[in-house]
């Protein structure tokens, strides 16, 4: 196969970040990296931008960074309870889930991608929780929350 030797410009999921010189496939830089201006062809002219892009790049990823540890702070201290409908003995109609915990989080004003909450199997229990956060690469962690009852439990 016949391989090339890009610049990215951008991070590119699987492949490399900014300022990065990565080889890939030929029709890959060729079809998608270049024309979506992802990438340029790394020439003696065009490594002259490496350096730049670099320094850009560890400027972005600190501040992204310190953006995601002071969110994980707030998230942590966060006291969420996420009220359901029960039937006879508490039993819960539906379950909690991902959605369901984004939705709550973001009344209390913090927005938070899908991908970022990690629950690997709907709640369908009430009593207390938690979901495990992932906000960046070295910033993840556990959010406590309560599922609560909307009505008395009735034995």
């Amino acid at each position: 196969m016949a391989q090339s030797e890009v610049l990215l410009l951008h991070p590119v999921t699987n492949v490399g970040g900014e300022g990065e010189k990565v080889r890939v496939k030929a029709g890959f830089a060729r079809n998608y990296l270049i024309p979506r201006k992802l990438a340029m062809p790394a020439t003696r002219s065009n490594e002259k931008q490496i350096e730049s892009l670099r320094k850009r790049r560890e400027e972005r990823e600190g501040k992204e960074l310190a953006a995601a540890q002071e969110l994980m702070a707030k998230l942590e201290a966060l006291s969420i309870a996420i009220v359901v409908k029960t039937g006879e003995g508490g039993k819960m109609f539906g379950a909690v889930t991902g959605p369901d915990i984004i939705g709550k989080i973001a009344e209390n004003g913090i927005e938070l991608d899908r991908k970022q909450v990690h629950l690997p199997a709907p709640i369908k229990t009430i009593g207390d929780h938690t979901v495990a956060i992932k906000l960046h690469p070295e910033v993840q962690g556990e959010l406590r929350f309560e599922v609560v009852s909307e009505n008395p439990i009735e034995d």
